[in-house]
C-alpha cells in the first residue's frame, strides 16, 4: 500500500492532534496530582488545628475544674492571711490579745524582715512564692503548760501560719524566803509562712 503525499499531511494533524491531547493529559495529570497534595496538606493542618483546639479546650475545661475545687480553699487561705503580703501588723496585733490573755507570765519577740524561703527539699509552690519571716520569741512561764496553752492560742486566734521549729527550757531558781515561785524560761524559734502570688498585682 502505498501512501500518497495528502495522506502524509492528514497524518501529520492527526499526529499533533494526539501529541497535544498526550501535552494536555499529562498537564491535567500534574495538575491533579498537585491538587491532590495541596488538598491533602491543607487538611492534615486542618485537622493539626483540631487537635490544638481539642487540646486547648481540654485544658480549658480542666483549668476551669480545678478553680472550682480549690476556688474555697484558696479563698480560705487568703482570708487566713497565708496567702498575700506579709500580715506582720496582724501577727503583732495577735500577739499582744495573747499577752492581754497572761497565757504566760511574760513573753517578747523578734519578727526579722520577710525574705524567700529556700526549703531543703524542691518543692513545687506553683505560682507562688513561699516567704518566711523569722520570729523568736522569750518566755517567763510557771510551768511547761504554759507553753503548749500559748501555742495552741497562737495557732487557733492568730491569723496566719507560724511554723515552730524548736524550744529550749532552763528552769529558774525562785527566793522562796520572798515568797517567789521557782520557774522556767524558754526561748522559741520559728517563723510566719506566706505564699505570695507571682501574678498579683503589686
Amino acid at each position: 500500500m502505498k501512501l500518497a503525499r495528502s495522506d502524509f499531511t492528514l497524518m501529520q494533524w492527526s499526529l499533533l492532534a494526539v501529541c497535544a491531547a498526550a501535552l494536555l493529559s499529562a498537564a491535567f495529570l500534574y495538575v491533579s496530582g498537585q491538587y491532590a497534595a495541596q488538598t491533602q496538606q491543607d487538611r492534615r493542618s486542618a485537622r493539626t488545628r483540631l487537635d490544638d483546639a481539642r487540646r486547648q479546650l481540654t485544658s480549658a475545661q480542666e483549668d476551669k475544674q480545678n478553680m472550682a475545687t480549690y476556688a474555697e480553699k484558696y479563698q480560705a487561705l487568703a482570708n487566713n492571711g497565708i496567702i498575700g503580703d506579709g500580715q506582720r501588723l496582724d501577727w503583732m496585733e495577735g500577739l499582744e490579745k495573747l499577752r492581754q490573755r497572761q497565757l504566760v507570765s511574760s513573753f517578747r519577740y523578734n519578727i526579722a524582715p520577710q525574705k524567700t524561703h529556700a526549703p531543703m527539699l524542691p518543692i513545687d509552690s506553683g505560682n507562688f512564692d513561699i516567704q518566711y519571716s523569722e520570729m523568736t520569741m522569750e518566755f517567763d512561764l510557771l510551768h511547761e503548760g504554759q507553753l503548749l496553752n500559748f501555742f495552741s492560742a497562737l495557732r487557733n486566734q492568730v491569723k496566719g501560719h507560724y511554723q515552730l521549729e524548736g524550744c529550749t527550757l532552763k528552769r529558774q531558781g525562785g527566793n522562796e524566803e520572798g515568797g517567789g515561785k521557782a520557774g522556767l524560761t524558754a526561748a522559741c524559734r520559728g517563723g510566719w509562712i506566706t505564699l505570695k502570688n507571682r501574678n498579683a498585682t503589686p
